[in-house]
Parts: C-alpha cells; structure tokens; sequence
C-alpha cells in the first residue's frame, strides 16, 4: 500500500545537559501529518555536523498516532540521514519491526520524505496484516 500527503514539523534544539559530546546536537521533533496519513508524532533527533560545509548526519526516532487508510493506532519510525556537499542528501526511514499497536499491529515500511517550495511531503510505502 501507499500513502502519500504533507506534514508540518517543529524542530526544537534541546539544551544541552552536559551529556556526550558537545558537537551532537539534540533536537525534538513534533509533526501534524495530514492526507492518507493523519496524526502526529513526536520524537528525538540527534545530528553532527560534517568538517565540510554542508555535510551532516542525523539519527532520530519518533511515535506515529493516527489514522492510516482507516486503521487506528501508533508506530515508531526510525530515521538515519546523512547530508555530503558532494553527494547530496540521502534518507532512509522505516518502521522498526513490532512497533505497530492497535489496528497498526504488524506494520511494516519505507517513509520517503520530499521538499517542494519549503513544504514538506511523505510517501509511505508500508504493509499491514489484514484486518481482523
């Protein structure tokens, strides 16, 4: 199945405790997410930035809750991002394994994330068992 849509994110810099290197950064993330998809979530962000400008990596997990095609429920999504000055911006996002609960039990799948024009778009491409 695909869904696709648009998302509103807030990312907020958390202060630094003194814990771990100085030069990760940590951040939450907040999203409305509408379309096929819609809810929000909330989770973490950690990022280091590169010795080239423009070059960074980013880690980050996050709690989905909403509607998906009509299934309620929750699902984590895991992220890992690195961003080269000479390759380009590179994402992979899936839903770990078991983090489904309620009618999204057992779901599975690839979230893509685009930008056009400052708006933030998603394609999810993802598998549920069937309905009971």
């Amino acid at each position: 199945m695909i869904a696709k849509g648009m998302f509103e994110v807030k990312v907020t810099p958390l202060k630094d405790e003194g814990i771990g290197d100085p030069t990760v950064s940590r951040s939450s993330l907040e999203k409305q997410l509408h379309g096929d998809l819609e809810g929000s979530s909330k989770g973490q962000m950690l990022a280091a930035m590169g010795e080239v400008n423009g070059s960074a990596s980013a880690v980050a997990i996050e709690r989905v809750r909403g509607t998906l095609h009509g299934r309620a429920g929750t699902f984590a999504l895991q992220h890992n991002s690195t961003m080269s000055a000479a390759t380009g911006y590179h994402m992979n996002i899936i839903v770990p394994p078991d983090s489904g609960t309620e009618q999204l039990a057992g779901i599975s799948g690839k979230f893509t994330i685009t930008q056009v024009d400052g708006k933030h778009f998603y394609e999810f491409d993802y598998s549920l068992p069937a309905a009971k």
